[in-house]
């Protein structure tokens, strides 16, 4: 390697998982170059979150990052981990640092049949990164008080006000989010550029028949941009452009085969990818990749830290955590460092790894999760530990 990767290490099961998969699957074979960050949750709590701040940046510096799964504390886990305070997502800082698009697309393997039958086809969840409640700002309100929205002018002298609610009966709780027309104007280019290099019809469903203003911009934004610059283009690959209300979509692609981009805002995105990657299999067998809209990019496993199984390896126990998903983090990030570094021979150990993952588990040889859904003629599944996982990994490379 010549330019090093930003490495952002994590928790829990996950951050076990990583030096695994480094110590087995990376490093016998590469010459790994990267610059670390510890976003374990101990350690974003030392440095008062700065480390994870210090980590997009590398990645704007870098290009390319390469990130663990990490815990988002709530009460239970400030008194648990003994924090100063309930830190936000990580994520959530970095998405809103890098300001690009999540693109999520499932890792399929031949045996691994999904729960929806009627998907033959990948669907890939587009996510916008940036804003909603993951910038929120929120606050309770007593009884008798009042809140509203209030726009000033840049010298703090105000200019309008809408009132949300009278809180005149009880008390409750308020809540602002916000969004930006360049981040959205940036989202839309992103999905669309997306959908042309893998021909793949865009499908985007927002609620803007009851948010008249924030969710009926997505929809302008959007139409906006696919006419002026990408309606030609579109036709000529042979691929369409849809909006329509969300929970049209959700029905349009449940009844579907698949195969679409299914573009969703930030807070739908987070859901709906959770629930195509358990449908077509598990939250273990999808990829995900944050695409900023000058180019930069971080891969990462799309689920939690498997708090379960990382108490029982704790106490001394086996556990048979589902890695893929993980590999498959670092195996985009070196692919994309090899590509953008004109190292072809690192994009070729990525792709190599990649098929030596999905012909391990093609053969019978997998975690716990997968082997109910595992039919294949012929093949009986194994259950194998992670660190056997692994290791069955290496014998295929």
């Amino acid at each position: 390697m010549t330019t090093p990767l930003v490495e952002m290490d994590g928790d829990e099961m996950t951050r076990v998982l990583w030096r695994w998969i480094k110590e087995i699957l990376i490093e016998p074979y590469v010459e790994l170059k990267t610059e670390y960050y510890d976003l374990g949750l101990e350690h974003r709590d030392a440095t008062d979150d700065k480390v994870t701040e210090d980590s997009a940046l590398a990645t704007l510096k870098y290009g390319v990052a390469v990130k663990c799964a990490t815990i988002t504390p709530n009460a239970q886990r400030v008194e648990e981990y003994g924090l100063k305070r309930m830190w936000k997502s990580p994520n959530g800082t970095i998405r809103r640092i890098l300001d690009g698009t999540v693109f999520r697309a499932p890792i399929r393997a031949e045996g691994i049949t999904p729960y929806v039958s009627g998907w033959k086809k990948p669907i890939v969840i587009a996510r916008h990164a940036y804003g909603d409640i993951y910038n929120s700002v929120e606050d309770k309100a007593r009884q008798g008080e009042r809140a509203y929205i209030v726009v000033t002018d840049a010298d703090g002298r105000e200019l309008r006000r809408s009132l949300i609610h009278d809180f005149n009966d009880g008390c409750g709780i308020v809540q602002g989010v916000h969004n930006t027309e360049q981040s959205v104007i940036a989202f839309a280019r992103c999905c669309f550029k997306y959908a042309l290099e893998h021909k793949m019809p865009v499908w985007f469903g927002a609620k803007d028949t009851i948010s008249k203003v924030y969710d009926h911009r997505f929809k302008d934004i959007f139409n906006e941009v696919y006419e002026r610059e990408y309606k030609a283009q579109f036709e000529d690959a042979g691929i369409c452009y849809l909006y329509t209300l969300i929970d049209d979509v959700v029905a349009r692609v449940m009844r579907s085969d698949g195969g679409m981009l299914w573009v969703c805002k930030n807070y739908d995105g987070d859901v709906m990818s959770d629930m195509v990657a358990t449908a077509y299999g598990s939250l273990g067998m999808m990829t995900s990749v944050l695409v900023s809209a000058d180019g930069k990019y971080e891969y990462e496993a799309a689920h939690g830290t498997v708090t379960r199984h990382y108490y029982r390896h704790r106490e001394g126990g086996e556990t048979s955590t589902n890695p893929v998903a993980t590999i498959f983090a670092w195996t985009g990030a070196l692919a994309k460092r090899g590509e953008l570094d004109g190292n072809g021979e690192l994009t070729l150990f990525a792709k190599r790894l990649e098929r030596a993952t999905l012909k391990t588990i093609e053969e019978g040889y997998m975690t716990g999760d997968l082997v109910p859904l595992f039919k294949k003629e012929g093949v009986t599944p194994v259950k194998l530990n992670s660190k056997e996982f692994l290791q069955a990994i290496t014998e295929r490379i």
